[in-house]
């Protein structure tokens, strides 16, 4: 850390940097491709406008942000690296970064649980649940009968449904199946399947190591519980949580509500925080209410297929060339014709042109 942190609940530098990402007001985009591997976003900043010229960051904590124009609309690619955690630092501090709706794609890798998704495939998946590892089981017990500690709950949390933004899903699925390429014509493109967000690569996704995970049932499991479920990742859960969340601004919300009391437009079933809510004149209520402003974020995510769980097949780096151009094209196309409320304008940031 080389300069001076002016605050520790939202640390920023004195000149208005985010801790993490590194990004101040002006250098991130109202619509965002986000992604795990930064050289997968340099490749697919080739598709940027030569002009302006991409603004590129690479913050002290790895995150990648390149920013610059497609078809003369603002756009930011940002690579966050794997999980959770790192989903959550770039959600966080890219709202904090911008003023207006914000409108994220988020472009990954997968793997398949279904026939129907057979390698190179594409998935846009219209729900997400996520699994979580239970820290209160005893792993170390060969069974559940011998454990010390009988725990309530299984090894395994599994989340209810939490919904992506309709209207951005339909958009990529029209963009999806209007670039694709010559040599993935029979490749299939499914926009109806429920992705599994886990919170490790291994143990919460059912694979086998040495370690004693108690996971073997938890494949099958996750199919039982969720119709519908079809792919397993790290990521796209915790960002279609945090767009549910979010609170609409004043414009969107439901007759007779203010922006102090978030409503949460989503279909039943899908997950939602329990508990009684604050009291209204809390910090935390007013600091809620101050922000509601910012705007409404709006995600979905496209999924590549490079792994089927069932037959054990893997991707061939010819073919990862071939879809991560098809599905970064289909992402820069479905953003600049989605319709983003207030977005900031040119003057003072890095895509202004003189």
């Amino acid at each position: 850390m080389k300069s001076k942190i002016t605050d520790a609940n939202f640390p920023r530098t004195a000149d208005g940097r985010v801790y993490h990402l590194g990004l101040r007001q002006g250098e991130v985009a109202n619509r965002i491709v986000t992604l795990g591997d930064p050289s997968r976003a340099r490749r697919i900043a080739k598709f940027l406008d030569a002009t302006p010229v991409p603004f590129v960051l690479h913050s002290e904590r790895g995150f990648l942000t390149i920013t610059g124009k497609y078809s003369g609309t603002p756009i930011s690619i940002v690579a966050i690296g794997m999980g959770i955690g790192n989903m959550d630092f770039f959600v966080r501090e890219c709202r904090e970064s911008l003023d207006g709706d914000m409108a994220i794609i988020r472009l990954g890798s997968c793997g398949s649980l279904v026939p129907e998704l057979p390698v190179g495939s594409l998935s846009l998946p219209k729900a997400c649940v996520g699994i979580t590892r239970n820290y209160d089981y005893d792993f170390t017990a060969t069974s559940s009968e011998s454990s010390a500690y009988q725990s309530p709950e299984p090894p395994y949390r599994i989340s209810r449904l939490v919904d992506g933004n309709e209207p951005l899903h339909v958009q990529l699925k029209e963009a999806a199946e209007a670039t694709r390429p010559e040599g993935a014509r029979d490749a299939p493109v499914r926009a109806d399947f429920i992705n599994a967000s886990a919170d490790s690569f291994y143990s919460s996704q059912g694979r086998l190591t040495s370690f004693p995970d108690h996971n073997e049932g938890l494949i099958s499991e996750l199919i039982q519980r969720v119709p519908g479920a079809a792919t397993l990742e790290m990521e796209t859960h915790h960002l279609f949580h945090l767009a549910a969340v979010y609170p609409k601004p004043p414009t969107e919300l439901p007759s007779g509500l203010d922006s102090s009391h978030p409503v949460l437009t989503r279909p039943e079933g899908e997950i939602s925080a329990s508990g009684n809510a604050p009291n209204s004149d809390t910090p935390q209520e007013k600091l809620v209410a101050a922000r509601a402003s910012r705007g409404a974020i709006y995600a979905t995510a496209i999924q590549m297929i490079f792994a089927q769980r069932q037959s054990q097949d893997f991707i061939t780096p010819e073919e990862v060339e071939l879809r991560e151009n098809w599905a970064g094209k289909a992402c820069l196309e479905a953003l600049v014709k989605f319709n983003v409320e207030s977005a900031q304008a040119d003057e003072g940031t890095v895509w202004a042109t003189a």
